[in-house]
């Protein structure tokens, strides 16, 4: 099959998916999900986890933040490298304007990134939540018409390498920068 192919078949897939501006009662938990893996909100309450525990949850909210932004960093790297535009469409315009680029979708990284973290780190009951809500929010990228089908299934393998790579440094980590896991 060839990579035009492919990016046709990506394309109809999306399309099919896509929850359009009027035509459905799942808009608004597309919009809660699709917003819900936004970078600046898991900082934020990864940070707030972070300053107001102690033992692991203190140590988990900052490997998972360090994570993240480490994460963010390889996503805008290969995003510039491949430059695919997003998906036509009105809604996600902070999306568009700020990144107009759609491969990998941050959000799907980042929220794999957190599962893996989560399952392998974290009490059972939080990682299998994490678990539950990350794919969530790689569909609803979809059905709000920011990604491609192609742009989450890779984000989620670059955050599930993310995440293995997270829990093997972790240890180096917490010895490097103790003041951040102490």
């Amino acid at each position: 099959m060839s990579f035009k192919r492919i990016l046709e078949l990506d394309s109809r897939l999306t399309e099919k998916l896509r929850l359009h501006e009027t035509k459905s009662k799942w808009r608004p938990l597309g919009i809660f999900l699709a917003h819900s893996g936004d970078s600046w909100f898991i900082l934020a309450a990864l940070l707030i986890v972070w300053l107001v525990t102690k033992g692991n949850w203190h140590r988990l909210s900052a490997l998972m933040a360090a994570g993240a932004l480490i994460l963010a960093v390889v996503v805008i790297i290969i995003k510039f490298s491949i430059r695919r535009r997003r998906p036509e469409g009105k809604w996600g315009a902070i999306y568009r304007n700020t990144d107009p680029h759609s491969f990998p979708s941050g959000h799907a990284a980042r929220t794999a990134m957190l599962a893996v973290v989560a399952l392998a780190l974290g009490p059972a009951w939080f990682g299998v939540l994490v678990v539950i809500w990350a794919p969530l929010v790689s569909l609803a990228r979809v059905w709000m018409g920011v990604h491609y089908v192609s742009d989450v299934v890779v984000g989620i393998l670059v955050g599930i390498l993310a995440g293995l790579v997270v829990i093997e440094i972790s240890p180096w980590l917490q010895t490097t920068i103790p003041i951040i896991f102490a």
